[in-house]
């Protein structure tokens, strides 16, 4: 594996991925009657999925962050500015690879997020149902090479070689450092990597991002044989703890001196002016997100830092997909290869050391962390953004990761190479993550099995896919009266046409359901219940079938999200150390549960 160190000597040089025009899908293979094969001609296709990646935090939709692979693989394909996930990673991997609801597929929220109420429900496990079959099983079923490198997080009994992938390298939980075999959270109590379902050794010289797509290369291989191959690549990046390369930060340096709004602004303007949102779309205010100029110098500086240090680990994650993209161009099989790349879900707002306080901070050191400012990124550091630098990366929209307003759930989704027509366009139709999986079995000509597969039933796949879009023959793929509902950890929501009704749960939440049209004014700035109470009401009635269809639970009256993650860091901290957590196991407590009490309702400037 090439030393990272070796990278960056000439910016120009290190992005010169060259791009080739695509050609147009070729039809299936088929074996003839004479017993001879044909080539199979299907697209090879590449589903990239970053991880609490903002909606603009790529160049194509916004930033100020340096994305030129991404960026072009957009001039050849098209970018969706209305892309929906789940605000939470594991549900969006279910829906990615299965097409159906995270609830149904046994995902309905992270199983470290998962109250003990709701345990006894098939839905409520934390790991794919075996009701479900992914597009990883029905591409290698319809001969596809199927490969996967990266986080997996949809249960240790069902890793991907058992759910249809040939070759994996995984990553069976929520994180992990990206530098070290080790844990980020007193969640685990190590990090928990896998080859092909048997436990891994990471290299002494391993950062994820180039170690993920260097084991995807050596899988994908130089295209010997005929049959094309469907890589899942699944970066780390940027998820806690945010870790890049000295030389990628030193982009950045001083970058962000003054401030999230002066990025959460800067964002938005570029977007207007870009097409990605309206110039009818105006920002809210989050009260979560501090007063710049109230800072101390030294606070600002950890902040700017902070940020200059996910920038870099944006643009190192971008930088190794370009080398992806150089071995397919040298081994041809570049301009046959469809690449998709999305995020799982909205910045990261989570901050771990105030959350569990002199806690947390002994367990980083038990485990070789520090926060130092001058070395954040590097080997050994814990980075984070925290909400102020979140609201940043979500801009121009409100709330970020775990909740279900539009920084939480909206993210970038770029589709490139065969099958697209008229490149280098913007889609605004309102698109799903279960849409992705329908699209790739679309685009490799395979036919869902419905709700029967090998003699056993399976949850139908309820995504629709993109095809249409991308061969310009239609700008939407639903109709006005079809509906989607969402909700993980009680936050909840429901798309129909240009609207949406949400609701999130205090304290950064009201906890009241709210009705927006998410087309004009996408950042939820106008409450249109008031106004539209036949289309509210008749959409909180929708909600309400939703949640019956899919086997939603309610959840305890003070349950939070991230305060659960904490709860359960305590517990395995106590099973793991004994009497020494149980002493301090009311401090924990009291943090975790003051991390609500920093929370207010959203305020409209």
């Amino acid at each position: 594996m090439a030393p990272v160190r070796a990278l960056l000597s000439d910016h120009n040089k290190a992005y010169g991925v060259r791009m080739r025009p695509h050609r147009s899908l070729v039809l299936l293979g088929l074996v003839i009657s004479t017993g001879f094969s044909v080539a199979d001609n299907r697209p090879n296709i590449v589903l990239i999925l970053a991880d609490d990646l903002g909606f603009s935090d790529v160049g194509v939709y916004g930033s100020e962050i340096s994305t030129p692979t991404i960026d072009t693989l957009a001039t050849r394909g098209v970018t969706f500015t209305n892309f929906h996930t789940a605000a939470s990673c594991a549900p969006s991997r279910a829906m990615l690879l299965t097409g159906v609801d995270s609830h149904r597929a046994g995902v309905a929220n992270i199983p470290e997020a998962i109250p003990p109420e709701q345990t006894h429900s098939p839905n409520y496990q934390g790991s794919l149902s075996p009701n479900v079959v992914t597009i990883a099983k029905l591409l290698s079923d319809a001969g596809y090479r199927t490969y996967m490198a990266g986080k997996w997080h949809l249960g240790l009994d069902q890793m991907p070689n058992s759910r249809g992938f040939i070759r994996s390298v995984s990553l069976a939980d929520t994180g992990a450092d990206n530098w070290e075999q080790k844990p980020y959270l007193p969640l685990y109590d190590e990090a928990r990597w896998f080859e092909d379902d048997e436990p891994l050794q990471l290299p002494a010289n391993f950062y994820s991002s180039e170690y993920l797509v260097d084991r995807l290369i050596e899988f994908i291989g130089d295209a010997s044989g005929d049959q094309p191959f469907f890589g899942y690549l699944s970066f780390q990046a940027v998820h806690i703890p945010v870790q890049t390369p000295p030389e990628f930060t030193a982009r950045y340096s001083h970058r962000y001196d003054d401030g999230w709004d002066a990025v959460r602004t800067t964002r938005f303007q570029e977007a207007i002016k870009r097409g990605i949102v309206p110039p009818t779309t105006r920002l809210i205010d989050m009260p979560t997100t501090r007063e710049w100029d109230e800072l101390s110098t030294v606070e600002q500086e950890r902040e700017s830092k902070q940020m200059a240090v996910y920038a870099g680990m944006v643009e190192a994650m971008d930088y190794h997909l370009g080398r992806l993209i150089s071995h397919l161009e040298q081994t041809d099989q570049y301009t046959n290869t469809l690449f998709i790349v999305t995020s799982d879900n909205g910045p990261e707002p989570s901050n771990p050391v105030a959350l569990a306080g002199p806690l947390f901070g002994w367990w980083l050191r038990l485990n070789g962390y520090h926060t130092d400012i001058e070395r954040l990124g590097e080997r050994g550091s814990f980075n984070f953004l925290g909400t102020d630098n979140a609201s940043a990366a979500a801009s121009p929209f409100a709330f970020y990761k775990f909740y279900a307003g539009e920084g939480g759930m909206r993210v970038p989704l770029v589709i490139s190479g065969p099958s697209v027509v008229a490149p280098s366009r913007l889609s605004h139709a309102f698109t799903y993550v279960k849409d992705l999986a329908a699209t790739v079995l679309d685009i490799a000509n395979i036919e869902h099995p419905g709700s029967q597969y090998q003699g056993r039933d399976i949850e139908p796949l309820t995504g629709k896919t993109l095809r249409p879009i991308l061969q310009a023959r239609t700008e939407r793929i639903r109709d006005d009266s079809e509906v989607t509902g969402y909700e993980v950890g009680g936050n909840a929501a429901l798309f129909q046409g240009d609207f949406k009704i949400v609701m999130n749960r205090p304290s950064v939440g009201d906890g009241q359901w709210h009705l927006y049209n998410i087309t004009e004014d996408p950042g939820e700035y106008h409450d249109l219940a008031l106004h539209l109470p036949v289309r509210f009401r008749q959409m909180r009635d929708a909600y309400e079938h939703y949640v019956e269809d899919n086997g939603v639970l309610p959840i305890p009256n003070d349950y939070d999200q991230v305060r659960q993650v904490g709860m359960r860091g305590y517990q395995a901290l106590a099973m793991r150390y004994g009497g020494i957590a149980a002493l301090i196991g009311l401090i924990v407590a009291g943090c975790c549960w003051s991390l609500g009490h920093r929370f207010f309702r959203p305020r409209v400037s």
